[in-house]
Parts: structure tokens; C-alpha cells; sequence
């Protein structure tokens, strides 16, 4: 694999600079003398309709930007990916999320492996299983029906699952409902599972080494409140436990004998491959729970997104191109306009944790201080995602967007069409909600002047408190409806934004050994907590500290 360029070194990272020291922002004018310019900065990625022109983006800020991607051959790296070379160098993987939506019909040899058929058979398996489920066929240990599914994963095993279960509730089967539970604290498994009917509950374990510690230490805690439930309620009739674990349990991991270790049938567990990360693994046998409550007819649409916007990445011209242009614009903010943080701004409810699932994405792909090569970093890279759905965050965050002193690009999301289209007496509670969609970008663009505030009456003494300044950079973007084919084009389009700044700045976006530390660590101190003198004594003074107090106040 060819070393990273180091961007710094380009000459369009220098030309970049000259114009961002040089650039006069003023997005009022900007449109005033430019009646084209919405029209210029508007394109099209499949279903999605994106508006660039309120960012602080002009004709030669965006050439240069493109001269950056092609100095530092971001396409070529995308290539790589696509063919499945081994671009995770630090793991000698190839990257592959963009085979788990390909076409049956499509071959891709990796490592002299048919990969895409390898994915269509764990996904005739997992259909089959969902079918069985929804049908009513698939019955827990006393012959009823599933009502709950329990998905327990965490990180991408979690984030991905419960994000598009929000999203896409309008589809999920009557009668059926999933739960996710992923943090190790005892209280999520215990609220998760409190007024549940272990006859008609099945739990679904993801872990794909089947050794993740949150994971099995909430797998085993569900295992346990399903027994005894089970044996509580008189289900069990005799029949041993193992038989109830196994008809109510069921596995995505490609640990068999672990699995199997566990009480789970090997025949009822779901793999995928090394070369699909936990953060981009959603669209894989991890979706089993959405499988199962969307149906396999919309995890096939889905599926269809993803792929559709996976086209435009590779096929689409690069002045067209909308990951290519997305991704250009947020190395922009980090590293010549210094913005330190990006929000997500969904104007959509069903989307309430699209922001926490891009956090994974994008912070735990691109908060590397080293190249791929190993080389240290001396330019920012990565940002800080956060977001709220609007219009709650209008009364919550905005007005550090508005009138701070940290300038915040920020996403807005919204759809023309409602999954739940009611009125406010004879007017739309939806095109209430899209004005407040359609204004804040505007807001924030054009700001409000001195002489503007006036002129509403207002006392001068708190004129200057009333003055919006603008320049407030935005992208929006739009769709007919959030469905699933929608769903899986919004999350194809960050994967590739996240894996544009990742080249740019020469990181390998597919490892993540900072999450290795803290998990080491706490294997370490568990003996300290439980009791062992000796293990105390070998903590930090701080640690030790923190530790008796939990031991003296437990």
C-alpha cells in the first residue's frame, strides 16, 4: 500500500490557506450578486437532495479542495477500498462494508474468497430466520409466539441496530417490538427486560468473538433473568434450561463454540467477516433484529440505499460528487477555518439517534495522531458530531450556533413527506415543523443587521444583543420520505464523508485502538474493586482513592 501523502505538504493545502486568509465571508452578498448560487451548490446522491451553497464555500475554495482530494488520491484509496485491497493496514484487512449491499449478481474475489456470495448466503439465512419469526413459525420454550426481541450488543453492535429501529418504526411488523441493550451497568439489562414475558422474549447476542466483556456479561445477565422468569412463571414444566436458552436465544458471532458454550444452537448463529467493522456493520447479520421487525422485503430496500449511494461515491464526477464534496468542505472547517465541532441536525424525530450513531462513525474513525504509515500528525484531524432533533434544540443549543463565538457547521435533515401526516386544526403540523427547518439554515446564513434590528423598534440599548451575524455555514439535505431505502442512502453518504477526511488527513479510518486501553485497564482493576488488597496497592493514588471510597460506600 502506497504511503500517505501529507497534506500540509500540497500545494492546494497552501493555496487553501492564502484563500481562507484572504476570503472575505459574507453570505448575504455572496447571494445577492450570485443569483446562481443555490443552483451552482445543490446536487443530487441518489435519492437525497443536498443544498451547499449556505457553507463558506466559494468557485475557488471548491477547486482547490478538489485539486486537495487529487493530490492526495483520495479516489485512488477509494478504489482500494471497493477491490477490497487491504487499506486497514494496522490489522492487514481489507475494508468491505460496501460488499454487505452489492448485488447477488456482483463477484468481488478477496483474498481468493467470493465475498458477495459469502454475504448472500448469511443473509438467505438470516431472511429465513426473520420470516420464521414474523410468521409465527419460530416459537419460544412453551409454543408462543415472539413479541420482544432483545438485541444486546454494544458500540456498532448496538448503535447501528437501535438508530434505524427509531428511524423506521412506521415499518416494523404489529405485534412485534425490539429492545437493545448495551451498556454493562446491571440497570439497563434490569429496566430493558423488567415488563417482558420470558415465554415470548428472544434475545439476540452480537458479539462477533463472542468474547466482547459488556456484551456477555449482559448476555449471561439475560440468560439468567430468562430462567428464572421461566421457572417463576411454571414455563419450564420439566424441560431443562438448556432447551429454553436455545429457543430463545440466538447469536450473530462466528465464535461457534463459544457460542454453543453459551447455550445457543450453532445453527442459530449469524456470522460476518473481519473485514467489516463494528461501525459500518449495521447493513450485516448485526440487522438481524431489524430483519426480523422491518421484514426482509424492507431489509432489502435498505440494503438498496446503501448500494445506490456507494454508486454515486464511485461513479459520480467529482465536482458532483457528494461524500467527495461533504467530506472536502469538513477538512475545510477543521483545518483552515478551525472549527472544532460539527452538529447533526435532524428535523426529523424518527432521527433522534442518528447523531450519537455518527459519533461512533466519524470520532472513532478519524480521532487518529498518526498516519497509516505510523507517522505523526501535526494538523487537526477528526471533530467532535453531536446533535439533537429540531425544533428541540432551537430551545436548547442553538443559541451558542447563532451568536457564540465558535463558529459550528451544521447538517440539517429533513423530508417532504411525514410518516405521520397530522393536523393542527385545518393546518399541517408537518409544514409548521419544515418552516423551522427551512428558516434556521436561512437564520444562520444571513444573520440579522444592526440597522435591521432598528428598524423592528427596538431599544438601542440592546440593539447589539439582537444582532445576528451570520455567516453561519449549513448543508441541508432533503428526501421524499425517511424509508428504508433513505435510511440506508443517509448512512452510506457519512460512511463515505468520514472515509473522504480520512484520506485527506492519511489515517487509517478502520482501526480503533484507542477503544483498547480503557478495557484493559479495567480487567486489571477488577480484582481492586472486588476486594484484593494487593491489587489496590498497585493503583495510582487517584484510582486507589476512588476505589476505597466505592468499597467503604458500597
Amino acid at each position: 500500500m502506497t504511503a500517505p501523502v501529507n497534506p500540509t505538504q500540497t500545494e492546494a493545502w497552501t493555496r487553501l490557506g492564502q484563500l481562507h486568509d484572504d476570503l472575505q465571508v459574507d453570505l448575504r452578498g455572496w447571494f445577492e450578486s450570485d443569483r446562481q448560487r443555490a443552483e451552482k451548490f445543490t446536487f443530487t446522491a441518489a435519492d437525497l437532495h443536498v443544498d451547499l451553497s449556505k457553507n463558506i464555500l466559494t468557485e475557488d475554495v471548491l477547486k482547490n479542495l478538489l485539486d486537495l482530494a487529487a493530490e492526495t488520491n483520495v479516489l485512488a484509496r477509494r478504489d482500494q477500498m471497493f477491490n477490497g485491497e487491504h487499506i486497514n493496514n494496522t490489522e492487514d484487512r481489507a475494508v468491505l462494508h460496501t460488499a454487505l449491499r452489492r448485488p447477488k449478481e456482483d463477484k468481488l474475489a478477496v483474498d481468493g474468497q467470493e465475498v458477495v456470495q459469502d454475504v448472500h448466503r448469511v443473509l438467505e439465512r438470516v431472511y429465513d430466520f426473520a420470516r420464521r419469526v414474523r410468521n409465527g413459525e419460530w416459537v419460544g420454550i412453551t409454543g408462543k409466539r415472539i413479541e420482544t426481541v432483545v438485541n444486546i450488543g454494544i458500540g456498532g453492535s448496538d448503535l447501528g441496530p437501535v438508530m434505524v429501529y427509531e428511524a423506521l418504526k412506521p415499518y416494523v411488523q404489529e405485534g412485534l417490538e425490539c429492545r437493545f441493550v448495551s451498556n454493562i451497568d446491571p440497570t439497563d439489562v434490569a429496566q430493558k427486560t423488567a415488563d417482558l414475558d420470558p415465554e415470548t422474549t428472544l434475545f439476540i447476542v452480537a458479539s462477533k468473538t463472542f468474547t466482547t466483556l459488556e456484551t456477555l456479561t449482559n448476555a449471561r445477565l439475560a440468560r439468567t433473568w430468562l430462567l428464572e422468569a421461566l421457572e417463576a412463571a411454571g414455563a419450564l414444566d420439566g424441560k431443562e434450561s438448556k432447551e429454553a436458552v436455545a429457543k430463545h436465544f440466538i447469536a450473530v458471532s462466528t465464535a461457534l463454540e463459544k457460542v454453543a458454550e453459551f447455550g445457543i444452537d450453532p445453527a442459530n448463529a449469524f456470522g460476518f467477516w473481519d473485514w467489516v467493522g463494528g461501525r459500518y456493520s449495521v447493513d450485516s447479520a448485526i440487522g438481524t433484529s431489524l430483519a426480523i421487525a422491518l421484514g426482509p422485503e424492507n431489509f432489502e430496500e435498505f440494503l438498496g440505499g446503501f448500494h445506490a449511494l456507494d454508486q454515486h461515491f464511485l461513479t459520480a464526477a467529482p465536482e458532483e460528487n457528494v461524500p467527495l464534496l461533504m467530506g472536502l468542505l469538513n477538512v475545510w472547517y477543521v483545518n483552515f477555518v478551525k472549527a472544532a465541532s460539527h452538529a447533526v441536525l435532524p428535523y426529523a424525530q424518527q432521527l433522534h439517534r442518528f447523531p450519537a450513531y455518527l459519533q461512533q462513525l466519524t470520532m472513532e474513525s478519524n480521532g487518529k495522531s498518526v498516519r497509516w504509515d505510523g507517522s505523526s500528525i501535526d494538523y487537526s484531524t477528526g471533530e467532535i458530531f453531536w446533535g439533537e432533533p429540531g425544533t428541540n434544540g432551537q430551545h436548547a443549543f442553538y443559541q451558542l450556533i447563532h451568536q457564540g463565538t465558535q463558529l459550528i457547521p451544521a447538517d440539517f435533515i429533513a423530508f417532504a413527506k411525514p410518516a405521520y401526516p397530522l393536523n393542527d386544526g385545518d393546518k399541517s403540523a408537518h409544514e409548521l415543523f419544515l418552516a423551522n427547518f427551512f428558516a434556521q439554515p436561512k437564520a444562520l446564513a444571513f444573520g440579522k443587521t444592526e440597522e435591521e434590528v432598528r428598524a423592528e423598534g427596538t431599544r438601542e440599548e440592546i440593539v447589539t444583543a439582537r444582532v445576528f451575524a451570520g455567516n453561519k455555514p449549513s448543508t441541508s439535505i432533503m428526501a421524499p420520505a425517511l424509508t428504508p431505502r433513505v435510511m440506508g442512502e443517509l448512512i452510506a453518504l457519512y460512511e463515505h464523508i468520514t472515509f473522504v477526511q480520512g484520506a485527506v488527513w492519511g489515517v487509517n479510518s478502520f482501526d480503533q485502538w484507542g477503544v483498547e486501553l480503557g478495557k484493559q485497564l479495567a480487567l486489571q482493576i477488577y480484582p481492586a474493586v472486588a476486594g484484593d488488597d494487593e491489587a489496590l496497592a498497585a493503583q495510582d493514588d487517584s484510582t486507589a482513592g476512588l476505589i476505597r471510597y466505592y468499597r467503604e460506600n458500597r
